[in-house]
């Protein structure tokens, strides 16, 4: 019982540390950025194990999330660009951006359900390729970007991180079901993972604000951190706020809210002013210091049992 609690602890701790470590260290996160992907995909292979090819169902608590993301990223973008354009499209960008590839794993960790999470990335990013070159290419400026070569970037940032874990979760189940049993069994090194994730993610966002920091443009910059974090809590909220009436108030908080940031800062300075890259790269720490708090009480919850 002892070494649980002090197992829990050390784990309740791990997400902070990973944050302020990475903050700090930041000058050479250039060292280790290229282990992000393989970390995302290792685990999210370790989560969809969990699932079955069936658990994929779409319906409207899918439905209604993707409406509000479009709906919403349409009324921020549209209710601050006489006020400065440059915000309009960082903000803009934070919430039209497809759920993160991680989202899964954090949804496993927090209790909720994994299909339904894994369902919406799918659906938000298949949306995002589809819409994101047209709708870019209207506010953007560079309309020299074919869609096609727009929405062959778009699906090569993120497909492989989907669909190929995903792909071998499956295969493993029917194929090798002791290997597979395996790694079902292996939950727990998600979480791991994700802290060493973490580490990287905000080292690197912490180094990429500093890079593109300028004097003249300080007052946007702080602009665009405080609207990211608006539409992060906003979209937090109106996530759970869905989920709960569908009976997926996790899954609908993680969905709406944990952004796919690596893309949206892509999508940013390959489209619009490549200032506005500030406010997706800002999400990545609101965004993970919500998950990071969430975790930290769910694991303080579970403790107390």
């Amino acid at each position: 019982m002892h070494l649980t609690i002090q197992r829990t602890k050390i784990k309740t701790l791990m997400l902070p540390i990973a944050m302020v470590g990475g903050a700090i260290f930041n000058p050479w996160m250039e060292y280790v950025t290229f282990l992000s992907p393989y970390l995302i995909f290792l685990m999210l292979f370790i989560t969809f194990c969990k699932l079955k090819l069936n658990d994929f169902k779409p319906d409207k608590f899918e439905i209604s999330l993707l409406l509000v993301q479009l709906l919403l990223s349409g009324i921020v973008y549209a209710a601050t660009f006489f006020w400065n354009r440059t915000l309009a499209e960082g903000i803009f960008i934070c919430v039209f951006i497809p759920t993160a590839t991680a989202a899964p794993v954090i949804t496993a960790m927090l209790g909720g359900s994994i299909s339904k999470v894994a369902t919406f990335s799918l659906i938000s990013n298949a949306a995002a390729a589809t819409l994101g070159p047209l709708i870019l290419a209207a506010i953007g400026d560079h309309p020299e970007i074919t869609f096609l070569t727009s929405f062959k970037l778009i699906l090569s940032q993120v497909f492989p991180l989907i669909i190929l874990p995903l792909v071998l979760a499956l295969l493993l189940r029917y194929f090798t079901p002791k290997i597979h049993s395996k790694v079902v069994e292996m939950q727990q090194l998600s979480f791991y993972l994700w802290a060493v994730s973490l580490f990287i993610v905000v080292g690197s966002c912490t180094s990429f604000a500093i890079k593109n920091w300028t004097p003249d443009e300080t007052g946007t910059m702080v602009m665009l951190a405080l609207g990211a974090l608006l539409v992060c809590l906003l979209q937090f909220k109106l996530g759970r706020t869905i989920g709960s009436k569908f009976g997926y108030k996790v899954s609908g908080g993680q969905s709406l809210g944990q952004k796919n940031t690596v893309l949206a800062v892509w999508l940013a300075l390959a489209y619009l002013n490549p200032i506005a890259s500030i406010a997706p790269a800002s999400y990545v720490a609101w965004q993970n210091i919500i998950n990071s708090w969430q975790l930290m009480r769910h694991q303080n919850n579970i403790s107390q049992l």
